[in-house]
Protein backbone atom coordinates (compact mmCIF):
# COMPACT_ATOMS: atom_id res chain seq x y z
CA UNK A 1 0.00 0.00 0.00
CA UNK A 2 1.60 3.74 -0.63
CA UNK A 3 0.20 6.51 0.80
CA UNK A 4 1.51 10.27 -0.12
CA UNK A 5 2.26 12.41 3.21
CA UNK A 6 3.56 15.67 2.27
CA UNK A 7 5.61 15.25 -0.66
CA UNK A 8 6.72 11.76 0.38
CA UNK A 9 5.84 8.69 -0.63
CA UNK A 10 4.99 5.70 2.04
CA UNK A 11 4.51 1.84 1.05
CA UNK A 12 4.24 -0.10 3.93
CA UNK A 13 6.16 -3.90 4.18
CA UNK A 14 4.30 -6.03 6.60
CA UNK A 15 0.66 -5.61 8.56
CA UNK A 16 2.56 -5.68 11.57
CA UNK A 17 5.03 -2.87 11.30
CA UNK A 18 7.30 -1.62 8.49
CA UNK A 19 7.43 1.06 5.55
CA UNK A 20 9.63 3.12 2.62
CA UNK A 21 9.74 6.12 3.04
CA UNK A 22 10.71 7.89 -0.51
CA UNK A 23 10.97 11.75 -1.57
CA UNK A 24 13.09 13.55 1.40
CA UNK A 25 16.42 13.87 1.84
CA UNK A 26 18.14 13.82 5.46
CA UNK A 27 20.56 15.70 4.88
CA UNK A 28 19.01 18.52 4.30
CA UNK A 29 17.04 20.39 7.39
CA UNK A 30 13.28 19.23 7.74
CA UNK A 31 10.55 22.09 7.07
CA UNK A 32 7.58 21.43 9.25
CA UNK A 33 5.30 19.49 6.88
CA UNK A 34 7.61 17.20 5.91
CA UNK A 35 8.89 16.62 10.26
CA UNK A 36 5.17 16.06 10.83
CA UNK A 37 4.62 13.41 7.87
CA UNK A 38 7.78 11.49 8.86
CA UNK A 39 6.23 11.66 12.75
CA UNK A 40 3.10 10.48 11.53
CA UNK A 41 4.53 7.79 9.47
CA UNK A 42 6.69 6.84 12.37
CA UNK A 43 3.62 6.30 14.72
CA UNK A 44 1.70 3.98 12.46
CA UNK A 45 4.47 2.35 10.89
CA UNK A 46 6.80 1.48 13.81
CA UNK A 47 9.97 1.64 11.97
CA UNK A 48 10.58 3.48 8.71
CA UNK A 49 13.24 3.00 6.27
CA UNK A 50 14.94 5.49 4.31
CA UNK A 51 17.32 4.34 0.44
CA UNK A 52 20.07 6.10 -0.69
CA UNK A 53 21.09 8.80 2.02
CA UNK A 54 24.41 9.11 2.40
CA UNK A 55 25.14 11.13 5.62
CA UNK A 56 27.40 12.25 7.58
CA UNK A 57 27.62 11.91 11.54
CA UNK A 58 26.94 15.65 11.68
CA UNK A 59 23.78 15.56 9.31
CA UNK A 60 22.87 12.56 11.07
CA UNK A 61 22.87 13.88 14.70
CA UNK A 62 21.04 16.80 13.19
CA UNK A 63 17.96 14.90 11.88
CA UNK A 64 17.86 13.03 14.60
CA UNK A 65 17.45 16.49 16.85
CA UNK A 66 14.36 17.00 15.02
CA UNK A 67 12.66 14.38 17.19
CA UNK A 68 14.28 15.52 20.94
CA UNK A 69 17.33 15.23 23.02
CA UNK A 70 20.25 12.80 22.23
CA UNK A 71 21.46 9.94 24.40
CA UNK A 72 25.00 9.67 24.80
CA UNK A 73 25.71 5.83 25.33
CA UNK A 74 28.14 4.82 28.61
CA UNK A 75 29.92 1.81 27.00
CA UNK A 76 29.51 1.90 22.87
CA UNK A 77 32.58 3.97 21.47
CA UNK A 78 31.44 7.28 19.23
CA UNK A 79 32.69 9.79 16.54
CA UNK A 80 34.77 11.84 18.51
CA UNK A 81 33.79 14.74 16.68
CA UNK A 82 29.89 14.05 17.36
CA UNK A 83 29.30 11.62 20.32
CA UNK A 84 25.71 11.61 19.89
CA UNK A 85 26.65 8.96 16.77
CA UNK A 86 27.91 5.62 18.37
CA UNK A 87 29.61 2.92 16.24
CA UNK A 88 29.04 -0.19 15.95
CA UNK A 89 31.83 -1.55 14.18
CA UNK A 90 31.91 -5.61 14.20
CA UNK A 91 33.78 -8.43 13.45
CA UNK A 92 36.36 -11.17 14.56
CA UNK A 93 38.17 -8.55 16.76
CA UNK A 94 35.14 -7.09 18.11
CA UNK A 95 31.82 -9.36 18.52
CA UNK A 96 28.51 -8.24 18.11
CA UNK A 97 26.37 -8.04 21.57
CA UNK A 98 23.47 -7.16 19.89
CA UNK A 99 22.75 -10.76 18.42
CA UNK A 100 19.34 -11.03 20.68
CA UNK A 101 15.73 -9.10 20.86
CA UNK A 102 16.22 -6.49 22.39
CA UNK A 103 14.82 -2.51 22.79
CA UNK A 104 17.98 -0.49 23.10
CA UNK A 105 18.73 1.41 26.84
CA UNK A 106 15.86 0.30 29.01
CA UNK A 107 18.26 0.46 31.44
CA UNK A 108 17.72 3.85 31.86
CA UNK A 109 14.18 5.89 33.87
CA UNK A 110 13.52 6.91 30.05
CA UNK A 111 14.29 4.85 27.75
CA UNK A 112 14.76 6.12 23.96
CA UNK A 113 11.73 7.32 22.10
CA UNK A 114 13.64 6.34 19.08
CA UNK A 115 16.85 5.53 17.54
CA UNK A 116 18.27 6.21 13.45
CA UNK A 117 20.52 3.89 12.27
CA UNK A 118 22.73 3.96 9.42
CA UNK A 119 24.53 1.72 7.37
CA UNK A 120 28.31 2.65 6.47
CA UNK A 121 29.88 -0.49 5.76
CA UNK A 122 28.44 -3.76 4.81
CA UNK A 123 29.56 -7.55 4.29
CA UNK A 124 28.72 -9.03 1.01
CA UNK A 125 26.04 -11.23 2.09
CA UNK A 126 23.89 -11.15 5.63
CA UNK A 127 24.14 -8.59 8.40
CA UNK A 128 20.43 -8.13 8.25
CA UNK A 129 18.43 -6.72 11.26
CA UNK A 130 15.18 -7.71 12.25
CA UNK A 131 12.22 -5.88 13.92
CA UNK A 132 9.17 -6.99 15.95
CA UNK A 133 6.33 -5.03 16.97
CA UNK A 134 5.17 -4.77 21.03
CA UNK A 135 1.75 -3.86 20.25
CA UNK A 136 1.36 -6.83 17.37
CA UNK A 137 2.29 -8.68 20.15
CA UNK A 138 0.97 -7.87 22.94
CA UNK A 139 -2.96 -7.70 20.78
CA UNK A 140 -2.37 -11.47 20.65
CA UNK A 141 -1.97 -12.49 23.91
CA UNK A 142 -5.45 -13.82 25.23
CA UNK A 143 -7.37 -11.33 27.04
CA UNK A 144 -6.47 -13.32 30.24
CA UNK A 145 -2.85 -13.00 29.66
CA UNK A 146 -3.16 -9.24 28.97
CA UNK A 147 -4.92 -8.32 32.30
CA UNK A 148 -2.05 -10.43 34.01
CA UNK A 149 0.61 -8.64 32.62
CA UNK A 150 -1.04 -4.92 32.90
CA UNK A 151 -0.69 -4.74 36.76
CA UNK A 152 3.09 -6.41 36.83
CA UNK A 153 6.52 -4.75 36.98
CA UNK A 154 9.80 -6.02 35.41
CA UNK A 155 13.49 -5.67 36.05
CA UNK A 156 15.94 -3.83 33.56
CA UNK A 157 19.64 -4.42 34.16
CA UNK A 158 22.84 -2.98 31.86
CA UNK A 159 24.42 -5.85 32.63
CA UNK A 160 22.76 -8.60 30.99
CA UNK A 161 23.73 -7.08 27.61
CA UNK A 162 27.14 -5.17 29.30
CA UNK A 163 28.59 -8.01 31.53
CA UNK A 164 31.96 -7.49 32.66
CA UNK A 165 33.73 -9.85 31.08
CA UNK A 166 33.36 -8.68 27.84
CA UNK A 167 34.83 -5.00 28.98
CA UNK A 168 37.52 -6.29 31.23
CA UNK A 169 40.03 -6.32 29.05
CA UNK A 170 42.60 -3.56 30.17
CA UNK A 171 42.32 -1.50 33.38
CA UNK A 172 40.59 1.55 31.07
CA UNK A 173 38.29 -0.46 30.04
CA UNK A 174 37.17 -2.27 33.10
CA UNK A 175 37.02 1.03 34.75
CA UNK A 176 35.01 2.64 32.09
CA UNK A 177 32.66 -0.31 32.79
CA UNK A 178 32.45 0.01 36.42
CA UNK A 179 32.00 3.41 35.96
CA UNK A 180 28.84 2.95 33.85
CA UNK A 181 27.45 0.25 36.03
CA UNK A 182 27.54 1.71 39.02
CA UNK A 183 25.49 5.14 37.19
CA UNK A 184 22.84 2.17 35.80
CA UNK A 185 21.76 0.11 38.59
CA UNK A 186 18.84 -2.33 38.13
CA UNK A 187 15.51 -0.66 37.91
CA UNK A 188 11.74 -1.32 36.93
CA UNK A 189 9.43 -0.71 33.85
CA UNK A 190 5.80 -1.93 33.57
CA UNK A 191 5.65 -5.42 31.46
CA UNK A 192 3.17 -3.91 29.39
CA UNK A 193 4.15 0.26 28.47
CA UNK A 194 1.27 2.69 26.70
CA UNK A 195 2.59 4.48 24.09
CA UNK A 196 2.24 8.07 25.13
CA UNK A 197 1.19 9.44 21.76
CA UNK A 198 -1.25 6.99 20.76
CA UNK A 199 -2.48 5.45 23.55
CA UNK A 200 -1.89 1.68 22.27
CA UNK A 201 -0.44 -1.31 24.97
CA UNK A 202 2.90 -2.69 23.74
CA UNK A 203 4.60 -5.66 25.18
CA UNK A 204 7.87 -3.95 27.05
CA UNK A 205 10.36 -6.49 28.11
CA UNK A 206 12.90 -7.73 25.81
CA UNK A 207 15.54 -10.73 25.70
CA UNK A 208 18.91 -8.00 26.26
CA UNK A 209 17.66 -5.92 29.21
CA UNK A 210 14.95 -7.95 30.95
CA UNK A 211 16.02 -9.98 34.12
CA UNK A 212 12.78 -10.73 36.11
CA UNK A 213 9.12 -9.94 36.60
CA UNK A 214 8.62 -8.67 40.38
CA UNK A 215 5.95 -9.82 41.51
CA UNK A 216 6.03 -13.38 40.24
CA UNK A 217 8.36 -15.85 42.46
CA UNK A 218 11.73 -16.77 40.04
CA UNK A 219 10.58 -20.10 38.58
CA UNK A 220 7.28 -18.38 37.28
CA UNK A 221 9.64 -14.90 36.56
CA UNK A 222 11.30 -16.87 34.23
CA UNK A 223 8.66 -19.01 32.82
CA UNK A 224 6.75 -16.56 32.34
CA UNK A 225 9.77 -14.14 30.57
CA UNK A 226 10.41 -17.36 28.49
CA UNK A 227 7.20 -17.47 26.76
CA UNK A 228 7.07 -13.27 26.11
CA UNK A 229 10.86 -13.23 24.66
CA UNK A 230 9.54 -16.22 22.40
CA UNK A 231 6.12 -14.67 21.76
CA UNK A 232 7.29 -10.89 20.34
CA UNK A 233 9.83 -13.12 18.36
CA UNK A 234 6.81 -14.61 16.22
CA UNK A 235 7.47 -14.07 12.49
CA UNK A 236 3.93 -12.64 11.88
CA UNK A 237 5.21 -9.93 13.93
CA UNK A 238 8.08 -8.82 12.79
CA UNK A 239 10.08 -7.68 9.55
CA UNK A 240 13.37 -8.08 8.05
CA UNK A 241 15.60 -5.81 6.17
CA UNK A 242 18.34 -6.61 4.00
CA UNK A 243 20.86 -3.59 4.43
CA UNK A 244 22.50 -1.30 1.28
CA UNK A 245 25.31 1.12 2.58
CA UNK A 246 23.41 4.22 2.53
CA UNK A 247 20.28 3.11 3.68
CA UNK A 248 18.80 4.71 7.51
CA UNK A 249 16.54 3.03 9.26
CA UNK A 250 14.52 5.21 12.06
CA UNK A 251 12.08 2.83 14.58
CA UNK A 252 9.77 3.64 17.57
CA UNK A 253 12.02 2.20 20.13
CA UNK A 254 9.09 2.34 23.07
CA UNK A 255 6.77 -0.29 21.07
CA UNK A 256 9.66 -2.22 19.04
CA UNK A 257 12.02 -4.88 19.53
CA UNK A 258 15.66 -5.32 17.62
CA UNK A 259 17.50 -8.17 16.54
CA UNK A 260 20.88 -7.78 14.44
CA UNK A 261 21.42 -11.13 13.03
CA UNK A 262 25.28 -12.26 13.04
CA UNK A 263 25.97 -14.53 10.32
CA UNK A 264 28.60 -12.43 8.62
CA UNK A 265 31.86 -13.10 10.43
CA UNK A 266 34.88 -12.90 9.82
CA UNK A 267 33.72 -10.01 7.66
CA UNK A 268 32.97 -6.56 8.84
CA UNK A 269 29.88 -4.56 9.52
CA UNK A 270 29.90 -0.61 10.73
CA UNK A 271 26.85 1.01 11.86
CA UNK A 272 26.37 4.32 12.97
CA UNK A 273 23.42 5.25 15.29
CA UNK A 274 21.31 8.26 17.13
CA UNK A 275 19.40 7.82 19.93
CA UNK A 276 16.79 10.05 20.96
CA UNK A 277 15.55 10.17 24.60
CA UNK A 278 12.33 9.32 25.55
CA UNK A 279 10.40 9.38 28.38
CA UNK A 280 9.31 7.55 31.69
CA UNK A 281 7.21 4.40 30.56
CA UNK A 282 3.84 3.57 32.27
Amino acid sequence: MEKTMSNLKVTRLSPALGAVVEGVSLAEPLDQPVFEAIQAALLQHQVLFFRDQPLTPVQQRNFARHFGDLHIHPIYPNVPETPEILVLDTHDGNLPDNDNWHTDVTFIQTPPLGAILAAKQLPATGGDTLWASGTAAFTALSPVLQQLLTGLTATHDFAKSFPQSRHDATPEALARWQSSRDKHPPLSHPVIRTHPQTGQPALFVNEGFTTRINELNPRESDALLAFLFAHVARPEFTIRWRWQEGDVAFWDNRITQHYAVADYLPARRIMHRATILGDQPF
